[in-house]
């Protein structure tokens, strides 16, 4: 059987995959940067000034916390800066995935690192400066809240739902079938790039408040084996929020299907009319954004743009590609179309 191929001519599209909240989860990581950045400072400052090898280890502590959020915010920088670059074929909402992926990795070690330490103060206990050490503590909690405040009012827990994505909205269908909004909620709308930098201030955050338990169970009761537990517990609880942030990131860096559900809607949206689906692939462009390349073998006189008027429902498919096998022709032909449902 010989193929033969033609292509509709559609109107210019960009390719912005980037979260309805980009430019405010943005300018408030960088907001989160600097106020890490003054703390540090004024840590390493007053330590040097008062003799406090605590209050300068806290300030350096304070510096690795800076870094990894500056790794955030250059993700929403380059990820904006470059989205209309046409060397990313597919845009570059997955910035945000890349640096949540780096993210992970630095939270990873940074447990491994604490449980290390935990470990050898267990067997080998250090002399304790509670005085010292529990209003440090206090303070690093109460600038992780602020941190945590100020990042969780830009991304709104990752859910929103863009429909500002640069493309044409006139073609969706909102007959009885109406629109699909069930998929809002997904994963694929998390926004992984705010995810790591919450995570990184809230694993720092329980750190905070285990070695004040701790500290405080230590010099009430002389249990100087609290301190060193504490920090092993908060060790794995910030392990298990990098397998999970690792976990859901690598997936999407690799294409993995992110909704099963909205591939199976999509192959019952193309087959409810009879016709069937012979490939499918549907992939993570971004937050809010999928992307969806589709094959259909149809007995019928059906063109890809049927296809894609069938599929504008999916609010989230913002980069669709149609293939149409036409089985009934002597000599069977393949139509692709690119477009968007949007």
């Amino acid at each position: 059987m010989t193929d033969t191929e033609s292509t509709f001519q559609l109107p210019p599209h960009d390719h912005m995959f980037l979260g309805k909240d980009h430019d405010r989860a943005e300018r408030r990581t960088w907001a989160v940067i600097i106020l890490c950045s003054v703390m540090m400072i004024a840590e390493i400052v007053g330590g040097a000034l008062f003799g406090s090898l605590a209050l300068i280890a806290d300030g350096l502590h304070m510096s690795t916390h800076a870094g990894a959020l500056l790794l955030a915010a250059l993700a929403y920088t380059y990820a904006r800066k470059y989205a209309n670059d046409r060397n990313f074929t597919f845009g570059t909402g997955k910035f945000g995935d890349l640096a949540g992926y780096s993210s992970a990795i630095v939270l990873a070690m940074i447990a491994l690192l604490i449980a290390y330490e935990a470990v050898s103060r267990l067997f080998n206990p250090v002399s304790i400066s509670f005085n010292e050490a529990i209003p440090i503590a206090v303070l690093g909690l109460a600038v992780n809240v602020a941190s945590a405040w100020l990042l969780s009012g830009g991304h709104h827990h990752g859910h929103g739902h863009d429909h500002s994505h640069g493309h044409d909205h006139h073609d969706h269908d909102h007959g009885a079938e109406g629109h699909d909004h069930e998929a809002a909620h997904g994963a694929h709308h998390r926004d992984n790039n705010m995810r790591a930098a919450v995570i990184h201030v809230m694993a720092d955050a329980a750190v905070s408040v285990l070695v004040i338990v701790g500290l405080l169970a230590a010099r009430t009761f002389g249990w100087l084996w609290m301190d060193p537990l504490a920090g092993l517990i908060g060790a794995i609880v910030i392990a298990n929020w990098s397998v999970g942030l690792l976990r859901d990131t690598g997936g999407i860096l690799l294409d993995r299907t992110p909704d099963p559900r909205m591939a199976e809607k999509v192959r019952m949206v193309i087959e409810s009319e009879g016709d069937h689906v012979t490939d499918l692939h549907l992939w993570r462009l971004g937050p809010g954004h999928l992307g969806a390349i589709v094959s259909v073998a149809t007995s019928g006189v059906r063109e890809p743009a049927h296809y894609r008027e069938r599929l504008a429902r999916f609010a989230d498919l913002s980069h669709v590609t149609v293939e149409v096998q036409h089985s009934h022709a002597a000599n069977g032909r393949v139509v692709a179309s690119h477009g968007h449902a949007s």
